[in-house]
C-alpha cells in the first residue's frame, strides 16, 4: 500500500448524522469536505445495523469518490469489500490486525489502535499502516477509560516507535494544540467532535487545513 497521510483527517461518528434526511446531509457533507480538500476520511458506527452501515457508506463513496479520497471504516473488515472503502481501522475488541489485512488484502489500508501510556506490546510488528495513540486530551465523541497522554505522552510515543511509523495523534485534540502535538511526533491528527460539533465542518476543516497544512 503506496498512501501519504495528510496531516488531519475527520473522524465522522455516525451519532451527529441526523434520522430526517440522512441522504442529503451525508451527500452534502462529502461533497463538502470533498471540495474543502479531505484526502482520507474514516466513519465510525459502533450502533447501527448492517444495513444503516452499508447505506451511508454508499452514499459516502458516491459523495468522495476514490480517485479523490480514501475512507476507512471502522471495526467492520469483514464489510469493506462491501462499501467500496479503502481500508479499515480496528481497535482493541475488534478483529485483530492481521486478521484484518487477511479480510481487506494487501492494497488497502490497515489501522490499529497502538497505545496510550506506551505502546502494546508487539504492535509494531503488525501488518498495519498506522498506529492510533491517545486520547491526548479529554475526548465527548468516544466513551474511553483511557487517562489522556497530553502533548508529552505524544513524544514519549514517537521515542518508542521510532521515527517511521505513522503515529495518529486522537481524541480531544483542538486546533490550538494540534501544532504542538505535531511538533511532539505525531504523523497525523485524527480530529471529531472539533470538526463535526461545529456549525459547518466543511468551513471547520478549512480551517485546520489553513492552520496545519
Amino acid at each position: 500500500m503506496s498512501f501519504s497521510f495528510p496531516k488531519i483527517y475527520p473522524i465522522l461518528d455516525s451519532a451527529i448524522i441526523p434520522r430526517v434526511g440522512r441522504r442529503e446531509f451525508l451527500l452534502r457533507l462529502g461533497s463538502g469536505l470533498t471540495q474543502a480538500g479531505v484526502m482520507l476520511l474514516e466513519y465510525r458506527n459502533k450502533t447501527g445495523s448492517d444495513a444503516e452501515l452499508l447505506a451511508d457508506a454508499s452514499i459516502l463513496r458516491k459523495a468522495m469518490p476514490s480517485g479523490q479520497v480514501k475512507l476507512i471504516l471502522d471495526d467492520r473488515a469483514d464489510l469493506v469489500e462491501q462499501t467500496g472503502f479503502d481500508g479499515v481501522h480496528v481497535d482493541m475488541g475488534d478483529a485483530v490486525p492481521a486478521e484484518a489485512r487477511r479480510l481487506v488484502g494487501p492494497e488497502r489500508i490497515v489501522g490499529t489502535y497502538g497505545g496510550t501510556e506506551a505502546l502494546l506490546p508487539g504492535i509494531l510488528s503488525e501488518p498495519v499502516d498506522y498506529l492510533s495513540i491517545g486520547p491526548v486530551a479529554t475526548t465527548s465523541t468516544k466513551q474511553t477509560a483511557k487517562t489522556p497522554i497530553g502533548v508529552e505522552g505524544v513524544r514519549r510515543l514517537r521515542r518508542e516507535a521510532g521515527p517511521r511509523a505513522v503515529l495518529v495523534a486522537v481524541g480531544g485534540v483542538t486546533l490550538e494544540a494540534a501544532p504542538a502535538i505535531l511538533d511532539a511526533g505525531a504523523s497525523v491528527i485524527g480530529v471529531s467532535a472539533a470538526i463535526f460539533r461545529g456549525d459547518d465542518p466543511v468551513v471547520e476543516f478549512g480551517r485546520w487545513q489553513i492552520v496545519l497544512c
